[in-house]
């Protein structure tokens, strides 16, 4: 259920006591847990002013910059009486907060301040996430890619989608695609580490088209391609990233990729799955006891002819 820019009825507000989750990762919204309701501000800048206020949550927002964020650096003559009338409006928007006394927004003599109380946040919840999975990358490459696949499917669209043009929310949204590309590139490096390589192509391969000047995502589906005995695609694939980067930068590839093409062009042994590299240890070590076992057998076969 949605609830567009209309106030609940003071009763059914007060209900609401349970927490709730003020969400930023795309549209931005409210989620009451108790009813169930996705409270989404109607007005570009209601929704402006609430992604404002989840972004600097216990942060003082003086007057002046809030102006700025809802009306685009040119805010109106009476700035401070619009502004004041729009706080006013989400203020009815939101539901009781579960703790006695607490206030959602609280008016001080220069600006305005959220303050979240017990309330949560997805970008809290993404935040978390992601830094617990790419932890555990190296480590745990399969608990990894389950924690940041949870994390990234937390998203819902564009972070702050709609409510991108003021400098606050635009910052704010700028962090947020970083953090989730940086995520992104963990997930797919936990999954070649668990040998999902032909499963990552197709997704690899969308991501340097989606986003042609981010280097890792080349370098994650060269390594991909290779692993799947594709090695001539995997040096294409190095060939268009060039291309790509000069023509928008003027630059050449990093070291990183660079570096990535010479193991390809060389067979690196670096390049074989941690999986696979496991299995060839476990091999040699066997391979290493049956040797022991046949000298044991040579020795005990040798003694018993010469005691005959």
């Amino acid at each position: 259920m949605s609830v567009l820019a209309t106030p609940r009825p003071k009763a059914a507000r007060a209900a609401a006591n349970s927490p709730v989750e003020f969400r930023l990762l795309g549209p931005v919204m409210v989620h009451d847990t108790a009813g169930g309701a996705d409270i989404v501000p109607a007005g570009s800048k209601q929704r402006a002013l609430l992604a404002a206020f989840v972004t600097h949550a216990g942060v003082l927002l003086d007057v002046d910059r809030l102006a700025a964020e809802l009306w685009d650096g040119a805010p109106p003559g009476n700035a401070a009486n619009a502004l004041q009338a729009h706080v006013a409006r989400l203020r009815r928007l939101l539901p009781t907060p579960g703790d006695y006394g607490h206030t959602w927004i609280s008016t001080l003599p220069t600006g305005y301040l959220l303050d979240l109380g017990g309330a949560s946040t997805d970008v809290l919840r993404f935040t978390r996430r992601s830094a617990e999975g790419r932890a555990a990358v190296a480590t745990d490459p399969a608990r990894a890619a389950e924690i940041l696949h949870g994390a990234l499917e937390l998203w819902r669209g564009p972070a702050l989608q709609d409510c991108r043009r003021g400098p606050v929310c635009a910052a704010e949204a700028d962090r947020l695609d970083e953090m989730r590309l940086t995520t992104l590139e963990a997930l797919y490096e936990a999954r070649l580490r668990c040998e999902r390589h032909g499963e990552c192509v197709g997704d690899l391969e969308r991501l340097t088209a989606d986003h042609p000047l981010r280097e890792r995502f080349y370098d994650l589906l060269m390594v991909a391609l290779y692993r799947s005995g594709r090695q001539a695609e995997a040096i294409g694939v190095y060939e268009r990233a060039r291309r790509r980067l000069v023509a928008a930068l003027g630059i050449e590839p990093g070291p990183a990729l660079r570096g990535r093409l010479e193991s390809v062009l060389t067979h690196s042994p670096g390049l074989v799955a941690p999986g696979v590299l496991d299995e060839l240890d476990r091999l040699r070590r066997r391979v290493d006891e049956l040797g022991r076992q046949q000298l044991e057998l040579t020795r005990r076969l040798n003694a018993a002819t010469a005691g005959a």
